[in-house]
C-alpha cells in the first residue's frame, strides 16, 4: 500500500498559483455574496478510486477520512487540514464513528475482516465489530449511545439488508432489523423521537423505523427521482431532504406523512447532504463538479443561493458550522486525476 505524499498549499499559495483548483460560482436569483470560498487544499498523490465519509475528532484536532477503494483511514490537523497519517488494517473503509469524550473510534468496513474499533489517540486496532458483512453507512443516538449499521445487500451477494443497533463502546449487537432491499444508504434520526428514517435505494422508498423497538413502521416512496441516496431531518419543519441520483434532486417530504411537498434539482453523483439548521443552509456536493447551495427558510420551495465549482469526483464532505467551513474529498475515481482534500470557507 503505498503512503500518501502530502503536499499542503496555504489560500496565499493558491491564489497566487492559480493552478491547483479553480473554485468559481454562479449566482442564483439575484444573489450577490459568493457563500464558499476556497481556503485550503491538500494533494493526495498515490491514491485512486473513492473516498468515502467523514468524522471530526474535535478531542484530538483532526479530521479523519476513509480512504474507501485505498483501504486506509487518513488523518489531517482539523485547523490546517496538513495531512498527518496514514492509517492501515482495512479492507473497504466507509463510515466513521468519532464520540466525544469516548476512548475508541469505530470504523465500519464491508469487507471479510468486519469493522473495526481503534484507539481514539493511537488509532490502535482494539476490537472487531461483528456484524453481517458488508457494513457500511451509520447513524448515531448520542443520547442512547447506540449506532446503527447497515450491512449486508449487494456487494456481498445478498438480496435483503440488516439494520445492527450496536453498543459503540464494545461493539456489541443489541438488536437487528431485516429490509427487504439490497442497496440501502444514509439515514437520519429523529431527535426528540423514537423514528429512524432509512434509504432503501434499491427499491426508492424511505423506510420509517422505530429504532427503539427496531421495528418497520412505514415504508414511503420517493417517486420523484431514483437512486435516493442521502436524508437529512429538519426538526424544525418536520421535513426531510432527501438527495437522489437519477437525476441529481433533492425531494422534500413530510416526515409524518411522507408526502413529498417540493423537489428542487441538484448536482449529479453526489455521496452527501450537509445540512445546517442555524444559518437555514443545505449543501450538496456533487461528482460532476460542483456544489449546490440551498436556502431551507421555506422548506417546501427550496430556493438554489449558488453552484459552486468544485472538482470532478467531490462527492462527499463534512460541514463543520463552528469553523465555518465545508471540507471536501475529491475522489479521483477510475481516472488519472489527483485525490485531494479542499476546505471551503463559509460566507
Amino acid at each position: 500500500m503505498p503512503i500518501l505524499k502530502n503536499i499542503f498549499i496555504r489560500r496565499a499559495a493558491v491564489a497566487a498559483c492559480g493552478i491547483i483548483i479553480c473554485i468559481g460560482v454562479s449566482k442564483i436569483s439575484g444573489q450577490t455574496a459568493t457563500p464558499l470560498i476556497l481556503k485550503d487544499s491538500v494533494n493526495l498523490p498515490g491514491y485512486t478510486g473513492d473516498f468515502d465519509h467523514f468524522a471530526v475528532d474535535r478531542d484530538h484536532g483532526r479530521l479523519l477520512l476513509a480512504a474507501e477503494d485505498h483501504g486506509t483511514l487518513e488523518v489531517f490537523d482539523l485547523g490546517t487540514c496538513r495531512h498527518l497519517q496514514t492509517i492501515t488494517g482495512f479492507e473497504t473503509p466507509h463510515s466513521i464513528l468519532v464520540r466525544p469524550g469516548a476512548s475508541t473510534i469505530l470504523v465500519t468496513d464491508s469487507g471479510k475482516s468486519m469493522s473495526k474499533l481503534l484507539d481514539a489517540k493511537t488509532y490502535d486496532k482494539k476490537g472487531i465489530v461483528k456484524l453481517v458483512p458488508g457494513a457500511d453507512s451509520i447513524g448515531y443516538d448520542t443520547a442512547a449511545n447506540v449506532v446503527y449499521i447497515v450491512t449486508g445487500g449487494k456487494d456481498v451477494d445478498m438480496k435483503t439488508v440488516e439494520l445492527a443497533a450496536v453498543n459503540p463502546d464494545t461493539g456489541d449487537k443489541k438488536g437487528a432489523l431485516t429490509l427487504q432491499d439490497d442497496h440501502v444508504e444514509a439515514m437520519a434520526i429523529e431527535k426528540g423521537g423514537n423514528r429512524l428514517f432509512v434509504n432503501l435505494t434499491q427499491t426508492n422508498k424511505i423506510a420509517v423505523i422505530d429504532r427503539m423497538a427496531m421495528k418497520l413502521l412505514a415504508l414511503w416512496p420517493v417517486p420523484s427521482a431514483e437512486q435516493n441516496a442521502m436524508v437529512v431531518f429538519d426538526s424544525a419543519h418536520q421535513r426531510l431532504y432527501v438527495g437522489c441520483r437519477k437525476p441529481g434532486m433533492i425531494v422534500t417530504m413530510n416526515s409524518n406523512t411522507g408526502e413529498v411537498t417540493g423537489t428542487v434539482a441538484g448536482p449529479m453523483r453526489s455521496d452527501e447532504l450537509l445540512f445546517d439548521s442555524l444559518t437555514k443552509r443545505l449543501y450538496m456536493p456533487g461528482g460532476d463538479g460542483y456544489v449546490g447551495v440551498y436556502d431551507t427558510s421555506d422548506p417546501d420551495h427550496l430556493a438554489m443561493i449558488s453552484k459552486i465549482a468544485s472538482a470532478p469526483g467531490a462527492k462527499t464532505g463534512i460541514l463543520l458550522p463552528d469553523m465555518k467551513e465545508l471540507i471536501l474529498a475529491i475522489s479521483p475515481g477510475e481516472t488519472k486525476t489527483m485525490g485531494k482534500v479542499i476546505a471551503l470557507e463559509i460566507k
